[in-house]
């Protein structure tokens, strides 16, 4: 059986980028998980990208999987890009390249070290005319976005740009309570409707011709798409692509489970 997968970062400018990144200096460990690594993008590096999704931080699943946005909220943007057209020139990359610990401070937000290298890859994604259009998930993202566009090469590119509620806001934002949850869930679709009829006229060359179909008031059937294992390095296991959940925090207090990341091999998996 064949296998497709992403050859990662194979030339200029993505060489360069990730072989020379910020590090603790840059991202203090007292607001980063530094110690697990940088997190660079998931997509398309080879300038077929249509649409650039910027998102936030990477989470746990994504530092074993070394691409971002893989876990519900992946699952969640990649069909919002599916009511766009666009299955497969799509690049996405975040705000930070570390997994943030506790909050960010203003002046790290504003760091010029941080927002310089940020900037590279921006400029390295947006400079090619083929991009039509942005996607920002939450605040850090849609500032992120407008320090980019201050910025003379920001200034030169017009593009078609939402920002959007955060793909997983409704659930960390209600706790266990579902009444809050639900309420939450809605305004985050009207929100995504909102989008989707700001970019869809923007969308000139999609992967696939589909009429717009709106979200209703709760996540439908076909609301999630699988992210394509196209989008994965070599040999990732199925179970790890297919499921959510395999990987989780563990520890006895905030040190111990900022040490530790627990993953298990999905149910059914082994027999």
């Amino acid at each position: 059986m064949s296998h497709s997968f992403d050859p990662g970062y194979v030339a200029e400018p993505f060489l360069g980028l990730c072989a020379d990144y910020p590090e603790a200096d840059v991202y203090p460990t007292d607001q980063f998980r530094c110690e697990w690594g940088p997190i660079f993008h998931r997509g398309r590096l080879d300038g077929s990208a249509r649409v650039l999704v910027i998102g936030q931080d990477p989470a746990q699943h994504e530092t074993i999987v070394r691409r971002i946005l893989v876990g519900e909220a992946g699952r969640r943007v990649q069909g919002l890009l599916y009511k766009l057209g666009i299955t497969r020139s799509y690049v996405l990359i975040n705000a930070y390249l570390y997994s943030v610990h506790g909050s960010v401070k203003a002046a790290t937000r504003r760091s010029p070290a941080l927002i310089a290298y940020r900037h590279r890859w921006l400029d390295a994604l947006l400079l090619d005319p083929r991009v039509e259009a942005v996607i920002a998930l939450g605040q850090a993202a849609d500032e992120a976005w407008h320090f980019w566009k201050e910025t003379p090469a920001g200034t030169a590119r017009n593009l078609a740009y939402a920002a959007v509620t955060h793909p997983t806001q409704p659930e960390s934002s209600a706790g266990n309570d579902r009444a809050k949850l639900a309420a939450a869930t809605q305004k985050l679709l009207a929100n995504w409707n909102e989008a989707l009829q700001a970019l869809a006229p923007h969308i000139l060359n999609p992967d696939l011709a589909t009429p717009l179909v709106a979200y209703g008031e709760r996540w439908a059937d076909g609301d999630r798409v699988p992210i394509p294992e196209f989008d994965f390095p070599a040999g990732l296991p199925a179970w790890m692509r297919e499921n959510d959940g395999w990987a989780r925090r563990v520890g006895a207090n905030p040190l111990a489970k900022r040490r530790n990341i627990t993953v298990t091999v999905s149910k059914g998996v082994v027999k």
